[in-house]
């Protein structure tokens, strides 16, 4: 239960906005809508015609010079602008800057003018006020702290920030035309500013190009004169260097390296032939054997002198051949190291002088370069040096003025059509919001359908608010207007009941509901008195013991109540009263210092209801509300049938479902929700008003 009380009765996905519920809200809340646009409309036009100053637009259009050809090819100081969207945007900037700003500022003496000046004007009746106030509380700001020329300071500031404020500067889309424009309260100032802003402009404009010519004029000949020093320094570093080392040059350079190449080679050549001899004289020195010793000097003279060796005279002309051939060898080694040592040592003094003369070489083509780049760079610069000096004089402005500022006849300022329609959207906005507001944080119920929704229960009758203002005047209402709204709506009430059960028409039915003042008791009475006019006996019980406020709708007086009843001090047919008005019994409350719950729970009360059950065809109950006292839930458990009240736009929908949940804890299953106290005119205002249930106008009288 408590979750569907929660849950929006919007149909849909959750968080989907219902659009159509949106406009029903805005339509039923048309009147304050209405109400609050209008006066937000009369709101600007009081603004518009009365209150808001008149002011005047002056406007001066400027082109700025797209050149690109200039006296002489010196760009950086006298070209004109480019066409990017950053160079207008820069311009558009420099038209706004505070030093331009400023210097109008002084030479149009804007500080005594009290328009920009807003110190020159005495104070407001609200700075007056704020002032006042502070004194009171104590925050009157010191007097002193500030000096003159701090004062002079910001006075000027603030003075170049109401003027800036005052200017706007525009941009004619895909050109390079600007739109200068001056607000001021009179029109003669305007134009007059504007005129002396673009011309101040253009002034600057050349200024700036004078003095970018004389700074670029003085940088350079500083310039060319550093370079010139420069220029010699390396052309003598140069010379020196030159003078100094054996002349060298790259072809002679080249052919050094040839030789080098070639000695490496010989050298090689002679290590290798080395090696070999060393390995032949390594040979013969291991030959042991004669055969062996033929093997390693393959000498011809021995080969044939080894098949005789056993002969002593052949073996000692071999030994003498071996030993010679041995000998040479080594002398062979002995020649061949002494040529790769004087090889060795020409090739490595060879290459010392072949790096040396590279090294110089590199060195003196470096200094060669570095002269040469001086060179260049000083005739660049002495060039652009000649090209400022001729420059000066001939430098022209980067705009021009393409109209001239007119003085205005209408003011331009307030736009009293516009201001009245935006304080009227504004308004309906406003308007609008309020509605959705008030709707969004609304917490009640305003129809069957939301109440039918959100508790799951049936909508079993809608009571309109009736005419009577006292209780007594209640039953002599219905009694003289059968046929009004009210009387048909108890009608249908009671049929509801009625036919809740048709096998078993309730006899015993009880009237409850979440907290006082929803009505509960007028509905009993007249569901009672309704009853009782179809000729059924009817028995109408106050169970509200603390209130007790059910003898202020009769004129009888009782001289008892259910209290005497239940502890036996008096039968029940001495207590009940019978009303010959609307023709029924009524057994009023007894103030007791008992626990009325405990009362009710009590088996006396229980046979009270079993009593009059045989006695009546209907017993209305009148009980607390459940969410005060536990008298209804205890109540509950002897009735057929259940009826809860629930009061038009006022019952929030939280105190509604914690009392249904009251009534389910103890498995009481009401039989509907009544929703009471409708008021007719507040539904037409919610948009509900239009053949709404019963209470369509004309149809009924009252």
């Amino acid at each position: 239960m408590r979750d569907r009380l929660q849950a929006s009765p919007v149909s849909g996905d959750a968080g989907v906005i219902d659009l159509r519920a949106m406009l029903q809200t805005l339509w039923r809340g048309r009147l304050i809508i209405f109400a609050i646009t209008t006066v937000a409309v009369l709101l600007g036009g009081y603004y518009a015609y009365a209150v808001a100053t008149p002011l005047y637009r002056s406007e001066v259009v400027v082109m700025l010079n797209n050149r690109d050809q200039q006296v002489v090819n010196l760009d950086s100081v006298v070209g004109g602008l480019g066409r990017d969207s950053s160079v207008v945007n820069t311009e558009v900037e420099v038209l706004r800057s505070r030093d331009l700003l400023g210097k109008l500022v002084d030479s149009q003496d804007l500080i005594s003018d009290p328009e920009f000046n807003g110190s020159l004007n005495p104070p407001s009746a609200m700075a007056q006020a704020k002032a006042k106030v502070k004194s009171l509380l104590g925050m009157v700001p010191p007097t002193s702290g500030i000096v003159s020329d701090d004062a002079a300071r910001l006075t000027r500031q603030s003075v170049i920030d109401a003027l800036r404020r005052a200017v706007s500067v525009r941009n004619v889309p895909d050109s390079l035309v600007f739109q200068v424009t001056v607000e001021s309260e009179d029109s003669r100032k305007a134009t007059r500013l504007a005129d002396a802003l673009v011309a101040m402009y253009i002034e600057n404009q050349l200024e700036v190009k004078f003095e970018a010519t004389e700074q670029a004029a003085s940088w350079l000949s500083e310039r060319v004169s550093e370079l010139q020093i420069e220029l010699e320094a390396a052309e003598t570093r140069a010379q020196e260097f030159s003078t100094s080392i054996d002349l060298v040059s790259p072809e002679g350079l080249e052919a050094a390296e040839r030789q080098l190449k070639d000695l490496r080679d010989r050298t090689a050549d002679t290590e290798f032939r080395l090696q070999a001899a060393q390995e032949r004289l390594a040979a013969l020195a291991g030959a042991q054997t004669p055969q062996a010793q033929v093997e390693a000097s393959n000498d011809a003279r021995l080969r044939t002198m080894l098949p005789d060796i056993g002969q002593a005279e052949v073996a000692t002309r071999f030994g003498l051949r071996f030993d010679g051939l041995v000998q040479q060898a080594e002398q062979e080694v002995a020649r061949l190291e002494n040529q790769v040592r004087v090889l060795s040592t020409s090739l490595g003094e060879f290459e010392a002088r072949v790096q040396k003369q590279n090294s110089d070489l590199i060195t003196l083509q470096q200094f060669t370069r570095e002269a040469e780049a001086s060179r260049l760079l000083y005739e660049h610069f002495l060039a652009r040096l000649k090209e400022t000096s001729a420059q000066q004089g001939v430098q022209q402005a980067d705009s021009r003025v393409l109209s001239h500022a007119v003085i205005p006849v209408v003011p331009s300022e307030p736009r009293k059509s516009r201001i009245l329609m935006m304080y009227g959207v504004l308004g309906l906005m406003a308007g609008a919001a309020l509605v959705l507001l008030r709707e969004a944080m609304s917490d009640s119920f305003r129809d069957a359908q939301s109440l039918e929704a959100a508790t799951g229960y049936a909508v079993i009758g809608e009571i309109p608010r009736l005419p009577p203002r006292k209780r007594k005047g209640l039953l002599s209402y219905f009694a003289e207007n059968p046929t009004s709204a009210g009387a048909e709506a108890v009608r249908n009430l009671r049929t509801s009941v009625l036919l809740s059960n048709i096998d078993t028409p309730p006899q015993v039915i009880m009237v409850s509901s979440s907290i006082p003042g929803e009505g509960k008791t007028t509905v009993s009475l007249s569901l009672a008195q309704n009853l009782a006019g179809m000729g059924r006996r009817v028995l109408l019980i106050e169970g509200d013991l603390r209130r007790r406020v059910m003898s202020s709708y009769f004129d009888t007086k009782a001289q008892g109540g259910m209290i005497s009843v239940l502890t036996g001090k008096q039968a029940f047919s001495e207590i009940v009263v019978h009303d010959p008005t609307v023709g029924l019994d009524v057994l009023f409350g007894e103030a007791t210092k008992a626990n009325a719950a405990d009362i009710f729970a009590s088996a006396r009360f229980a046979e009270l209801l079993a009593e009059v059950r045989q006695q009546y065809d209907h017993i209305i109950i009148d009980t607390p509300p459940v969410m005060v006292v536990p008298d209804a839930r205890i109540i509950a458990q002897h009735v057929d049938a259940g009826i809860f009240v629930v009061r038009w736009d006022s019952t929030p929908r939280k105190m509604v479902s914690e009392a249904l949940a009251m009534f389910e804890s103890v498995n009481v299953q009401l039989n509907g929700v009544l929703l009471n106290n409708i008021d007719q005119r507040g539904m037409k205002r919610y948009g509900y008003g239009y053949g709404y249930g019963a209470y369509g106008r004309g149809y009924y009288t009252s």
